[in-house]
């Protein structure tokens, strides 16, 4: 009988360790760290510089030529008209307002002969210019010309100082009978400007106008 139970005593045993090694389950490979299978973990990519910003300075000319004709008996007061820049304007070398960008402006007087004391007036300020498809407000001095009643015609630039810009009048669209009047002071501020036999002021399309900005210009 001893001899039986150690039989079965081992068999049990027997049993039991099996059962045990069945189960367990093998060692689980450590996690692998995200981003690290194939090499470390990408870096994020280095943010580009930003582009240096170009600031065209007060006292700047732009130059531009007349989509249409204004004038102090053609055009009413608050009327916009468009233009196209002429010659490029570079800062530090760099061109910040490139040749024919659109401009727009506006007539800040319009007066022709006869409506009011002292004879015509005609006054237009540059507001915008568009550069590589933005639009950035300008400020500028008003190109401004009076008209007297008996012919006599001066030409104002409004703002005060020294070369303040030039009209050149171009007869291109100037009108039967348009006579060209371009005062030429060395750097003086002097404006020239169209004037009819009625003696109203035009400042004909394709005109050159050359507007000075008041405040700096910043083109980002």
């Amino acid at each position: 009988m001893r001899g039986s139970d150690a039989r079965q005593s081992r068999l049990l045993l027997g049993m039991s360790i099996l059962f045990l090694g069945r189960g367990q389950t093998p060692e689980q490979p450590a996690a692998t760290a995200p981003g690290a299978e194939g090499g470390a973990a990408a870096q994020p990519a280095a943010a580009r510089p930003a582009a240096p910003k170009l600031v065209v300075p007060e006292g700047t000319a732009i130059h531009v030529r007349m989509n249409q004709a204004v004038g102090s008996k053609l055009s009413n007061t608050g009327d916009t008209f468009s233009a196209v820049v002429d010659q490029p304007v570079e800062v530090n070398g760099k061109v910040a307002i490139p040749k024919g960008s659109e401009a727009s402006g506006t007539v800040a007087e319009a007066a022709p002969l006869g409506r009011f004391k002292g004879g015509a007036r005609l006054s237009i300020i540059l507001n915008s210019v568009t550069i590589n498809g933005r639009d950035y407000t300008v400020q500028t001095a008003a190109v401004s010309h009076t008209l007297k009643g008996k012919g006599k015609r001066t030409a104002v630039m409004v703002g005060g100082g020294a070369g303040l810009g030039a009209v050149v009048g171009a007869l291109a669209g100037g009108g039967k009978g348009a006579a060209i009047g371009a005062a030429a002071g060395a750097g003086a501020g002097t404006a020239g400007a169209a004037f009819t036999g009625n003696k109203n002021i035009v400042i004909p399309a394709e005109s050159m106008v050359s507007f000075k900005l008041v405040q700096p210009l910043e083109i980002k």
